[in-house]
């Protein structure tokens, strides 16, 4: 696992080029803290730092191909390498090292971009061609490793995360406006934009090539839920043991290390499944599991966690999370994740990491992917007893299911009848939507923008209907189902989850995640399967619990969905809050910094002292509001001084208050 960072062309002469190129480096070496290296010409330069996992001794980076035509600086990790080392060894190649990274780039020079098809794995890499001098990068299917690039003075540059671009001499660094307003509606941007202007994303199951100044972007896969016409047709039987054995080949493959492999064990099915088929692989080994516990019982999982560790007898860390401690953590949380938030889940995440990271464990495997795959998200409940009561919306006993979906809200699950319509029957009849599943989520959100200045410029539902207009076609044939999971894994899972709360928080502590659910396989199959092998009723991921009911406590197969959640703003305004939060919501910043307004900002700060009628969407409002402040100060107003010992030490939080 590393970081990557290079650019096309040259600076003044070949001491600045390797400079700027070390400068970019240096920004992100929490990636691979263990060596760097670069590639220097004046055609192009390319960078890495690395985190060495497989083929500690040999697989230094960037590394080029026996002829010297080929260089490659990559991030990430090809699980199948040995199989494919096998093929390309049949065709004549011959290898100097033991790593995934040469495997990968003879890959390339044999088959070009065909070799991204025959990839299991989680990458972003760039290959320069000196012969034809053209970049190529690529990244993985559904974008569990980050790449981004912006063109400047007609060369590509291009790095892992955005703080590195931004070393790059000439790089303007400025919020996008419009980037900010699908944020506040989506909860993450859309693939390829960021928040930041001119500054894009390569999007997941996508490569793109440069040459002459000219950019091709191009797609190599998706993901693609079957219509009915091509459902998997056999028995719950017969799809579970396809599941559980397609589920272990991915395990066995991620374990695949020159280094110890840990587990994160949540306490929810996903994670359990996972670390017991990595207990099934390696029955001799000491498995080191890690799990993230609350000082509010709201949020914790302890009991369920502590079950699982008994079942599985592994060695067992647990990091704990108080109010304190997401207050605290949260700037260094946002300048890792360079995107504003809207909940404070990421950084009980980052603690989980930087615990794994304490115990010399680099590589951990979790369960996300799971419920995207496999129907278990209460969004799709909750889009099922929609259509439900959309076939008789006067009815007044078929709202009250959606009182069972969240028993861990109070607010929700005591509810009125009215109260229930009122709050859940936003655009009850527009079934025929393809994005039916996420309307309310996204006009619940779009609230935030009401805070906003200038907001009137892309209202909500322009954004809604552009989503609609670029997925009508694609999922017409689709289920209801399929639908919501095409839509949550396209935006929601790459955008928000594998990047602020996966890559991100882990990669900050230099720590690798590997998620077998997300093996491309897995989630082909999951795709065939028909609906109710996903969800039955208000009962989730039903071929998954069916599968492992008698490998698992029943605890843990029959509890209850709990989302992962982490308190949002109590942190903030306690009786006395931290210094950065008072100075980041005073209306001078808001001026400063231009995107909501002062006034609106005071209503919703008082509104939550208060406690009285104030909603989760206005808690979530002020985690957005304070992690956009942030962002700002943080990239835009004080990036040169802000160092990486800032960020460790978690100093960030005094920062923003003392170069104001």
């Amino acid at each position: 696992m590393c970081g990557i960072a290079g650019f096309t062309g040259k600076k003044e002469n070949g001491e600045s080029s390797k400079k700027a190129l070390d400068r970019m480096l240096t920004r992100i070496r929490y990636r691979g803290p263990d060596e760097a290296g670069v590639f220097i010409s004046d055609e192009a330069c390319l960078g890495s730092v690395r985190l060495s996992i497989i083929d500690i001794a040999s697989g230094h980076q960037p590394m080029c191909d026996a002829q010297g035509r080929f260089w490659i600086t990559f991030n990430g990790e090809i699980f199948n390498y040995p199989e494919l080392k096998s093929v390309l060894e049949k065709r004549g190649c011959h290898f100097l090292t033991n790593s995934d990274t040469e495997v990968l780039l003879l890959a390339y020079r044999e088959f070009g971009t065909n070799c991204l098809n025959m990839l299991n794995g989680q990458f972003a890499f760039a290959v320069w061609d000196i012969k034809e001098k053209s970049l190529f990068l690529a990244r993985d299917r559904v974008g569990i490793r980050p790449l981004y690039y912006t063109i400047k003075d007609h060369e590509l540059v291009f790095a892992s995360e955005m703080k590195s671009l931004f070393e790059f001499p000439g790089i303007e660094r400025k919020l996008d406006y419009e980037a900010l307003q699908q944020v506040f509606t989506f909860w993450s941007t859309l693939s390829p934009k960021t928040v930041f202007e001119n500054v894009l994303e390569l999007s997941p199951g996508h490569y793109l090539k440069f040459k002459n100044g000219s950019v091709e972007v191009k797609k190599y896969w998706e993901p693609v839920f079957s219509g009915s016409n091509k459902q998997f047709s056999g028995s719950i039987e017969d799809a579970g043991e396809e599941l559980e054995y397609l589920l272990n080949d991915a395990v066995k493959l991620r374990l695949r290390a020159d280094v110890s492999v840990g587990s994160y064990l949540s306490g929810g099915l996903d994670s359990a499944v996972i670390a017991s088929l990595i207990r099934r692989n390696s029955p001799e080994g000491l498995l080191q599991t890690f799990s993230i516990g609350f000082s509010d019982q709201e949020y914790d999982e302890g009991g369920f966690q502590d079950r699982m560790v008994k079942q599985l007898q592994t060695k067992h860390h647990k990091a704990f999370c108080s109010a304190t401690d997401i207050a605290d953590f949260f700037p260094a949380t946002v300048w890792h994740a360079e995107m504003p938030l809207l909940r404070t889940a990421p950084v009980p995440m980052f603690l989980l990491s930087r615990l794994v990271r304490q115990n010399n464990i680099k590589v951990v495997m979790t369960g996300e992917g799971a419920d995207e795959m496999l129907g278990g998200y209460n969004l799709f409940k909750e889009m099922m007893v929609r259509r439900f009561w959309a076939k008789d919306p006067k009815s007044k006993l078929r709202p009250m299911l959606l009182s069972r979906l969240y028993p861990y809200l109070p607010q929700i699950k005591n509810m009125s009848p009215a109260a229930l319509k009122m709050f859940f029957g936003y655009r009850l009849k527009d079934v025929d939507s393809v994005v039916y599943s996420h309307l309310l989520r996204w006009h619940n959100t779009a609230r935030i923008k009401k805070m906003m200045l200038h907001n009137n410029e892309l209202p909500e539902s322009n954004l809604i209907d552009q989503m609609e207009a670029q997925w009508s076609s694609i999922l017409e044939e689709c289920d209801s189902l399929s639908k919501a999971q095409y839509i949550e894994s396209k935006i929601f899972m790459s955008g928000y989850l594998l990047s602020a709360q996966g890559d991100r928080m882990a990669m900050a502590n230099s720590v690798e995640g590997r998620y077998p659910f997300l093996d491309h396989r897995v989630m082909e199959f999951c795709a065939t399967l028909p609906e109710n092998f996903k969800l039955k009723g208000l009962k989730e991921k039903v071929l998954l619990k069916h599968r492992f009911r008698n490998q698992l406590p029943q605890q843990v197969i029959n509890r209850p969905k709990q989302a992962y959640r982490a308190p949002l703003a109590s942190p903030f305004l306690n009786a006395s809050p931290n210094e950065y939060v008072t100075h980041l919501l005073s209306p001078e910043v808001s001026k400063l910094v231009g995107v909501f307004d002062d006034k609106a900002l005071l209503r919703l700060e008082q509104k939550l002292k208060n406690g009285n009628g104030s909603s989760e969407i206005d808690q979530m409002g002020l985690v957005a509001v304070l992690s956009t402040h942030l962002l700002w100060q943080l990239f835009v107003k004080d990036f040169q001084s802000v160092s990486e010992k800032d960020v460790i030490k978690t100093e960030i939080r005094n920062r923003v208050t003392l170069n104001s």
